[in-house]
């Protein structure tokens, strides 16, 4: 199925760059809740959510009405960093409903519109802070598209996109790379007390709870527990990138609350806006807090009307637990869909993983889990792939679909499942 024309504006004037439009060739006019509508009113059930963007589902209405009372109001839409009365609302919204009742002591920094932004403010600040330069992370990692954010990502597509050399990085095995067979840590610790090692005393170490990008791979809280306490052994930063994670996607609003780790920089984008509008924070302890005025700036990080749908997202989901409690029920009924999907054809080796509400099902190989996402968008499901040889289908259903919607779309799944698996019958 095409809708788009190879003579087409997009085929004509937009770069080879575009990517998920290849994947879906239509073109996409409405969306609302849990679903994006074509220019021919034809649905889609949305597990994708804007890669995390929209944990809220498109055009809330309540976030939709806030914005738009905001905007009938003449509100500020661009600020830079002056102070508005968006954002005090926004940082006492979030002080409030967020960081207090977790008794998290964070400064807030606003250092840009995107993921990238922040997570660049988080490998600066941790340089500055101790006066080191390398920073560890993990394989299969992903912290964004620029320089500083590629240094420190695993897949080797994207890092050949920078061009140059990506330095001041050191990679060290996540959790379950070894499959159990090697302690956790015994590479990692080992280096750090060899003066031999040739691995400079990082400023700190970036990790993603659970790996989106990288192929839903999930790191145990223990595993978690046990990195921070090394961290604080060998005075190095913990950096958690909660940018796709955080906002409730694995239950809690921030991913690494079930192990009971405080890390000492957060970074938050995509669903903090509530309404896919762009917004990112660096979250950081006090005593972390060694700018100078203007030392780490950009044009679109007073993102008024974006502070304003956040205001409204954290009031309507985060005063109470009960929008975790609803994605950690939800959890175990996508976790058992799945367990009976890769239990029908033992041959087939099917396997899952995930919590809350980020779940990836993964094949044999790349061309499988391709072939299952086609078939699913032909039925009307969006998915894409993760995982280093895209592998990995994964499920990013908006935390307040429908039960109802979850069923369709697991069911969706499942019919695609069983298509790739006769078509490579018939092959």
């Amino acid at each position: 199925m095409t809708d788009i024309a190879p003579s087409s504006v997009f085929e004509t004037v937009e770069s080879k760059v575009r990517s998920y439009c290849r994947a879906w060739p239509v073109v996409f006019e409405q969306a609302r809740g849990s679903r994006l509508y074509d220019e021919h009113g034809r649905p889609y059930l949305d597990f994708f959510a804007g890669a995390g963007s929209l944990n809220y589902g498109h055009n809330n209405p309540v976030l939709k009405r806030a914005l738009l009372d905001y905007l009938s109001g003449d509100g500020i839409t661009h600020g830079l960093d002056m102070s508005t009365t968006a954002k005090r609302d926004f940082l006492e919204t979030f002080r409030s409903a967020v960081l207090e009742p977790r008794a998290l002591p964070y400064k807030v920094m606003f250092p840009g519109p995107t993921g990238t932004n922040a997570v660049e403010a988080a490998l600066k600040l941790a340089r500055k802070v101790t006066g080191r330069e390398t920073v560890v992370s993990f394989t299969n990692a992903f912290h964004g598209m620029s320089l500083g954010s590629l240094a420190v990502t695993g897949n080797s597509v994207k890092r050949a996109g920078a061009g140059v050399p990506l330095n001041h990085a050191a990679q060290m095995p996540f959790d379950h790379y070894f499959d159990g067979q090697v302690p956790d840590f015994l590479w990692f610790e080992r280096l750090l007390e060899d003066p031999g090692s040739g691995l400079d005393h990082p400023a700190a170490v970036i990790v993603e709870t659970v790996q989106g990008e990288g192929g839903i791979n999930v790191a145990r809280a223990e595993w978690l527990r046990s990195l921070a306490e090394l961290c604080r052994r060998h005075e190095m930063l913990l950096i958690v990138d909660d940018v796709q994670m955080g906002c409730g996607r694995t239950g809690e609003f921030f991913s690494f609350e079930e192990a009971g780790i405080t890390p000492d920089i957060v970074t938050l984008s995509k669903s903090i806006s509530g309404y896919g509008l762009p917004m990112a924070l660096c979250l950081f302890r006090p005593e972390l807090d060694v700018w100078q005025p203007g030392e780490h700036n950009g044009t679109f990080r007073g993102n008024n009307p974006a502070f304003v749908t956040a205001t409204a997202a954290i009031d309507t989901y985060w005063r109470d637990d009960a929008l975790r409690d609803r994605t950690l029920s939800r959890a175990g009924r996508i976790e058992r869909a799945l367990g009976d999907l890769c239990g029908e054809d033992e041959r087939a080796a099917l396997s899952y993983r995930g919590r809350g509400l980020v779940w990836g099902l993964e094949f044999a190989d790349g061309e499988r889990a391709d072939a299952v996402c086609r078939r699913a968008f032909e039925l009307g499901l969006l998915v894409e792939t993760s995982g280093p040889h895209g592998e990995v289908v994964k499920l990013l259903p908006a935390l307040t679909a429908t039960d109802d919607e979850l069923d369709e779309g697991l069911g969706i799944l499942a019919r695609s499942v069983r298509h790739a698996a006769d078509g490579v019958a018939a092959v």
